[in-house]
């Protein structure tokens, strides 16, 4: 994600990406789709799926009073030592 995503109080997006991305960086996230291929992002609080009508600001406030203290669904972000650690140790 670029520094200005990282940057962010509130992402709104139509990318699957940057839903998983905002996820993770603890930036609230609105999606402006009807659905989304990362339903993760809502089951934990950090995404809601507004569309693209009148849902959009309601979500955004409410996404806005977040305190970003979502579990991350993607893993604590140590793959890599864990698949090292799981071939050395077999």
């Amino acid at each position: 994600m670029p520094a200005t995503g990282k940057l962010s109080q509130l992402i709104l997006t139509d990318s699957g990406g940057v839903q998983e991305e905002s996820c993770i960086f603890r930036i609230p996230c609105v999606t402006l789709r009807d659905n989304t291929e990362r339903p993760e992002t809502v089951e934990v609080g950090a995404n809601l799926v507004a569309g693209a009508g009148e849902k959009i600001i309601e979500y955004a406030r409410k996404m806005m009073e977040s305190d970003c203290e979502w579990e991350n669904p993607y893993g604590k972000g140590n793959a890599a030592e864990l698949t090292i650690q799981n071939t050395v140790t077999g």
